[in-house]
């Protein structure tokens, strides 16, 4: 694989933690739920931390002991509360909309690879106008495979007409690593996501942390840096 080859020319996202702040809503969505059940609201703090997971994983902390067929349930009655509530709260994280200027500016295009369904990936980045400006968006429905399967970033690059080891994946989860990994991207971990207390980002096999998502800057003109020097080197 060569140098050239090697040089970041895309970034792709994970959604939730990791270029949204998504949990407040899904919070109350969830503690919606559980008023609808007779039960007390669930610790923001506590919840915040399965957001990344999904909401079957949201589920089964508000209700644990839920049967299956009351727990299909129950999921398809909290997306449907969060659905009509999408971003009553969300926003980018602090230091998002500067990254993403940089990226348009330095001709990167990047894109968002989630698990989060079609029907609430796309109102969500329209209502906060990123949707005309992600150059490619794949859902946890796009394909019949989901993180951590690596197809759904390879799909993206596809979309972005980039090669796979020319991307980037950020994302909060191990699993996003992982997905970033057996697709041949450079792997970006987003601590400052949805780590939960038994999560250990450190230990992931990622390329780079980021505590803040402007470090991503630095991270991208570090690396076009190394490419540069070695071509410059390969052409002596």
């Amino acid at each position: 694989m060569s140098a050239a080859a090697d040089a970041p020319r895309a970034v792709l996202f994970d959604l939730d933690g990791t270029l949204l702040d998504t949990a407040q809503d899904l919070s109350d969505a969830l503690n919606a739920l559980r008023g609808e059940q007779g039960l007390d609201p669930l610790d923001f703090v506590r919840v915040r931390t399965f957001v990344s997971h999904g909401s079957s994983a949201l589920v089964r902390i508000a209700f644990p002991q839920a049967p299956e067929p009351k727990f299909l349930s129950l999921r398809d009655r909290l997306l449907e509360l969060y659905g009509a509530a999408l971003a009553v709260h969300t926003r980018p994280f602090a230091g998002v909309p500067q990254l993403l200027a940089y990226l348009e500016r330095a001709g990167l295009p990047w894109g968002v690879v989630t698990n989060k369904p079609a029907h609430l990936t796309e109102p969500l980045l329209e209502a906060l106008a990123l949707r005309r400006r992600a150059a490619a968006v794949v859902s946890g429905d796009t394909l019949p495979e989901r993180k951590p399967h690596p197809r759904p970033l390879l799909f993206a690059a596809e979309q972005l007409g980039v090669a796979p080891a020319a991307c980037v994946y950020v994302g909060d989860a191990e699993r996003d690593v992982l997905a970033a990994r057996a697709a041949g991207m450079r792997a970006v971990v987003a601590c400052f996501g949805y780590i939960g207390p038994s999560d250990t980002p450190r230990q992931w096999p990622a390329d780079a942390w980021l505590e803040a998502p402007e470090e991503l800057i630095a991270y991208l003109e570090s690396s076009r840096e190394r490419t540069a020097a070695a071509e410059r080197g390969a052409s002596r």
